[in-house]
């Protein structure tokens, strides 16, 4: 009786023990992916009347292509500006997650570029947009450092900012301008990956693709989540 007793006492280790190894499976750990997303309205998804933007849809796809679970954490603010993440980081509990991140995404600087202009695209004020770009590079830097002090390894995807009024040249020349000093920056770090975007909507009908003058639709922002896919391959 007492040997079948210490048998049984013996399997129970042992179980527990293997459940406890199990869990603590580093090959296990390694099976979700952690996207941190920093934006403002397009990345919170204002405008997709089926979900939330390109970054439910970019969800939903890694996660039916990979084993991988792919979490995703928006911390993005409808009408936030480069100065409001900045402010965001300043947080304890969002400073905390960098480093627990695989992934970045920042796609910032519309309202920055926006408000420069008072509000508007209308009438541009190009001295007024210049000093507007001057203070947005500076804190997308300060951003980008941040992120890389934060976390070392984890790449960042950069997106450029696109047209709403793609048949506006005077418009696209000040958007190519802002995208040209983006791309100068993600050069600067081996983290940044940039994502270009503007192209998607040139010579498209903006009816099909934006849901009022600046926000994407469904449509328009499964442009956004397909060009990611096509950027950067993701593990």
């Amino acid at each position: 009786m007492k040997k079948n007793t210490l048998l049984i006492s013996s399997l129970i280790i042992i179980i527990t023990m293997l459940a406890a190894f199990s869990m603590l499976d580093p090959e296990k750990e390694e099976e979700d992916r952690l996207v941190l997303a920093f934006g403002d309205s397009l990345t919170y998804g204002y405008g997709d009347q089926k979900g939330s933007g390109y970054i439910d849809t970019l969800q939903t796809k890694l996660n039916s292509q990979h084993k991988k679970e792919y979490n995703f954490d928006n911390e993005a603010i409808y009408g936030l500006e480069s100065t409001g993440i900045l402010t965001q980081l300043s947080n304890v509990s969002i400073r905390g997650k960098l480093d627990e991140a695989d992934y970045f995404i920042l796609f910032i600087g519309t309202n920055d570029l926006i408000n420069s202009n008072g509000g508007t695209l209308e009438n541009l004020k190009h001295e007024k947009i210049e000093q507007g770009q001057d203070v947005y590079l500076q804190n997308l830097n300060a951003i980008l450092k941040i992120l890389t002090d934060g976390n070392e390894k984890a790449p960042i995807l950069l997106l450029g900012l696109y047209n709403p009024y793609p048949d506006s040249a005077a418009i696209e020349a000040v958007i190519d301008d802002w995208n040209k000093e983006i791309r100068k920056v993600s050069k600067n770090e081996k983290q940044v990956v940039f994502v270009p975007t503007n192209d998607l909507f040139k010579g498209k009908d903006k009816n099909q693709y934006f849901s009022d003058s600046l926000h994407l639709n469904d449509k328009g922002y499964k442009l956004i989540t397909d060009r990611i896919l096509e950027s950067y391959t993701f593990k």
